[in-house]
């Protein structure tokens, strides 16, 4: 028997119908034809211009991005029962795929875990947690203790959820920027994480994002496989993460850099916390300034971590200049031999025009790379192929010859 649906009914373009066909999970504003009356933020059915069920989803009448999908399924009920099973596969996953590092991982991967516009990580017995649509925004009641019983369950210490709210994109959705605990509060918005064996000190109150970048955390086990002996370069050091793992690794000496002040005086403490302070030092510098500056070649391996360059389609060009402008003066310091290790968080930086920069930039430095390792985002943040948002992380060793 065909079931009854209840959702408000949205009716899409062919070419959309196709898109969510093939997987991808959004319905922007300008291919919805008709929709019934509906609360913003709440749950709608999606159907072609032929009657055909295509997908359940939650919407949002202030974003582009009009619906967003949670299944394709007609027969899923979308009751607690459901989204428990969607926490218990996603924290499954990541015991999989991350064995013993699940106490600092990414638990929630937007998009790529079916909870699109949520972002959960954790951080020892934390959970920092970032919502950007207002469909999960609705959702927080059901689905924060959700997380706190699937992995209590689990045996996992989680004392707390803190939000960090406090980004422009809120109010695209018509939500209010804001930080602060879900629930009760716990004494500290500071704690210490271990990863790599190497130890931190993550505010996720005032650090960028959720207070610490998880997705590099295997490349910087496999850039400080090269580091042992050598004098090495950070650059755009943020908390030291890279330079930290150079350093315990064997490095002879490591400097850090980085435009932040705040990020190197962390950094500097995240030295001292692993006692390596002897065989570092930081330096608060813009490096498109400092890579022009030095003179010589006193480093036989640098690494380059840049922020985001682009956050749009239309900026690309402009970013691309500026990462062939850092890789180029980067790989003119390094001596013949030298290693170099370079990156691209960006998703409109796509794999090919980050390598047909880095062809660029070698050959106006005038040499030769020969690749070591390519390398992705850590498999807590999945890649979905049908997805293309979810594939933005780029890292590469080379050596130069």
């Amino acid at each position: 028997m065909k079931q009854e649906r209840t959702y408000p009914r949205f009716t899409i373009t062919h070419k959309a119908q196709l898109s969510c066909e093939t997987g991808h999970p959004w319905i922007y504003d300008t291919e919805i034809l008709d929709a019934d009356e509906h609360e913003n933020g709440g749950i709608v059915d999606v159907f072609s211009t032929r009657g055909r069920y295509v997908g359940t989803g939650v919407v949002s009448d202030r974003s582009k991005i009009r619906v967003r999908l949670l299944t394709r399924n007609a027969s899923d009920t979308l009751d607690q029962a459901f989204w428990e099973r969607r926490v218990r596969y996603a924290w499954n996953y990541r015991k999989t795929v991350m064995g013993p590092d699940v106490n600092a991982c990414r638990v929630i991967f937007g998009e790529a875990d079916q909870f699109p516009g949520l972002t959960v990580d954790r951080f020892e017995n934390v959970l920092v947690t970032q919502t950007l649509s207002i469909g999960m925004e609705k959702l927080k009641p059901v689905l924060f203790p959700l997380l706190l019983k699937v992995l209590r369950e689990d045996g996992q210490a989680v004392d707390g959820i803190y939000e960090r709210n406090d980004v422009g994109i809120r109010r695209l959705e018509g939500m209010e920027e804001g930080k602060g605990w879900y629930g009760p509060a716990l004494e500290s918005t500071r704690l210490i994480l271990s990863e790599n064996g190497v130890r931190y000190h993550v505010d996720f109150e005032s650090g960028q994002k959720t207070g610490f970048f998880l997705d590099q955390k295997y490349n910087r086990r496999a850039a400080a496989g090269l580091a042992a002996g050598r004098r090495v370069l950070d650059c755009f050091t943020h908390t030291g993460s890279f330079a930290l793992n150079a350093a315990a690794a064997g490095a002879q000496h490591v400097t850090a850099v980085d435009i932040s002040a705040d990020a190197v005086a962390m950094a500097a403490e995240n030295a001292r916390l692993n006692g390596l302070q002897d065989r570092m030092d930081f330096r608060c510098e813009n490096v498109f300034d400092l890579l022009p500056s030095i003179q010589g070649k006193p480093y036989d391996f640098i690494i380059l971590d840049p922020p985001a360059f682009t956050k749009s389609r239309s900026a690309t060009e402009n970013a691309v200049r500026g990462y062939k402008e850092i890789n180029r003066r980067a790989m003119k310091l390094l001596p013949r031999g030298g290693y170099l290790a370079t990156c691209s968080c960006s998703h409109f930086m796509t794999d090919a025009l980050f390598r047909g920069m880095l062809v660029s930039a070698a050959a106006d430095a005038g040499i030769s790379l020969r690749q070591i390792e390519a390398r992705q985002q850590a498999p807590d943040h999945p890649i979905l192929w049908n997805v293309p948002e979810t594939d933005y992380l780029k890292f590469y060793l080379f050596q130069v010859i």
